[in-house]
């Protein structure tokens, strides 16, 4: 059985925890390999909505191996947290499994992070603020807390005098915050430490034991492509790699583990945050698509940024991954417009022209779409579930898509839902893995 990892092809948001959910139920684990909870997954499942932060969208199905990876920034609030919810909706967590070498996200990088964004003012990248870049930063700088470290009282509090001493002076501001208190922090770690001891393991053996045996794991991504901190749209970007060679990282596997990359990409495009968008539409048809497809954080509830679809980003992504398959989300929010647009080149200050992404961000930032136009449809796509059933127009949509960026298309969301999604003939031979666990 293959190792599949499951990437973002954008900026983020395109629906994969939706598409994790579906492999899931074929899977026999799930695991995040990096990231934290400034990212989420909406799934709806049986007809209920869930709102996953760190949580793997495996943990909706009973008996699946569900792991936070090595290369998960955690805070234990919110992980905890949302055990309880869980717990409340009587969603079985006991397969759950946390690596002892994930990294915490502690209260001073939270504030660290804030403090930041408003120092930058205008310059600012457009953070949650949940800490997550500081946490990475203190790992990178080796002053990291990890979840081993919950597990030894002298540990942790020496750890938590060593990140916090250069930070002094950053912190100075803060001083007399509760939150810092160091008897108070390594208390409160503690607790959190006794509520997730029995979910704490050597992850990485675990998930090399199933691939051994035969088994199908399902490597999942949090953000997307275009916000990879060394191939994304820097400095707008997140403080990981979210491609799919970090899957090796971040779950402690090796390269000949991972045998497919599915690549998910909305019909269009979003991003959050600042950052360059060659083909946004800041207008009513803008607003429009923002509102029919629902495009608001799930993490911050901000409004998504929206613009048409673009190629050209979308063939870098393919390339940086090597896509084996793409999956083509949200194409139901099309439907009703007349012509559709896709971006195919990028023309930039002085006439530049380029159908290649820029790697210098002053060309990037400068860049707007050139467009193909397609025939839209009018039809109500949601009900379709197989290829034949979507309009003609449709069809030639994710042809073209395909055709240009060179992977064929897996699976094509039609809706909400879990049961809106056509597979294709590409995506077929998917539906024959895991039939242990399926059974």
């Amino acid at each position: 059985m293959p190792g599949i990892v499951v990437v973002g092809a954008q900026w983020g948001d395109e629906g994969k925890g939706k598409i994790t959910d579906l492999l899931a139920e074929r899977a026999d684990a799930v695991v995040r390999f990096q990231g934290g909870n400034n990212a989420g997954h909406t799934i709806v499942h049986e007809g209920v909505t869930y709102k996953l932060h760190l949580m793997p969208s495996g943990i909706l199905h009973p008996g699946k191996l569900c792991v936070i990876g090595n290369g998960v920034v955690i805070d234990p609030k919110i992980l905890t947290d949302e055990l309880d919810d869980l717990r409340r909706r009587d969603i079985d967590t006991s397969a759950l499994r946390i690596s002892a070498n994930a990294h915490l996200i502690m209260p001073y990088h939270m504030l660290l992070d804030h403090a930041g964004e408003i120092k930058l003012g205008k310059l600012q990248i457009g953070t949650t603020r949940r800490g997550i870049g500081p946490c990475y930063s203190d790992k990178a700088a080796r002053l990291g807390i990890r979840v081993q470290d919950l597990l030894d009282e002298k540990i942790l509090k020496k750890k938590i005098v060593a990140a916090m001493e250069p930070k002094r002076l950053s912190l100075r501001e803060f001083a007399r915050d509760p939150r810092l208190d160091l008897q108070a922090m390594t208390e409160e770690y503690l607790t959190y430490g006794h509520r997730i001891k029995q979910y704490i393991a050597d992850t990485s053996r675990l998930v090399l034991e199933r691939l051994d045996d035969g088994e199908l794991v399902v490597f999942e991504g949090a953000q997307g492509t275009l916000l990879d901190i060394d191939h994304g749209t820097y400095p707008f970007v997140t403080s990981s790699n979210p491609i799919a060679g970090s899957a090796t990282i971040g779950a402690g596997v090796g390269p000949r583990d991972i045998t497919e990359v599915w690549g998910i990409t909305k019909a269009y495009s979003t991003r959050v945050g600042a950052g360059p968008f060659p083909t946004e539409l800041d207008d009513a048809l803008g607003e429009e698509l923002r509102e029919r497809g629902a495009e608001f954080g799930t993490t911050t509830g901000r409004p998504r940024r929206v613009g048409w679809l673009d190629l050209v980003a979308l063939r870098y992504a393919a390339r940086l991954n090597s896509l084996s398959a793409l999956v083509i989300t949200k194409l139901d929010v099309l439907s009703g417009q007349p012509t559709l647009r896709v971006a195919t080149r990028y023309r930039a200050d002085e006439g530049l022209e380029t159908d290649h992404f820029p790697y210098h961000q002053t060309v990037l930032h400068h860049s707007v779409g050139e467009y193909e136009e397609l025939p839209g449809w009018s039809e109500d796509i949601s009900d379709c579930r197989s290829e034949q059933d979507l309009p003609a127009a449709a069809r030639d949509y994710l042809r073209y898509v395909s055709e240009f960026v060179r992977v064929p298309i897996a699976l094509v969301s039609v809706g909400p839902a879990r049961e809106q999604v056509i597979w294709t003939q590409a995506g077929r031979s998917m539906q024959g893995y895991g039939a242990r666990a399926a059974a």
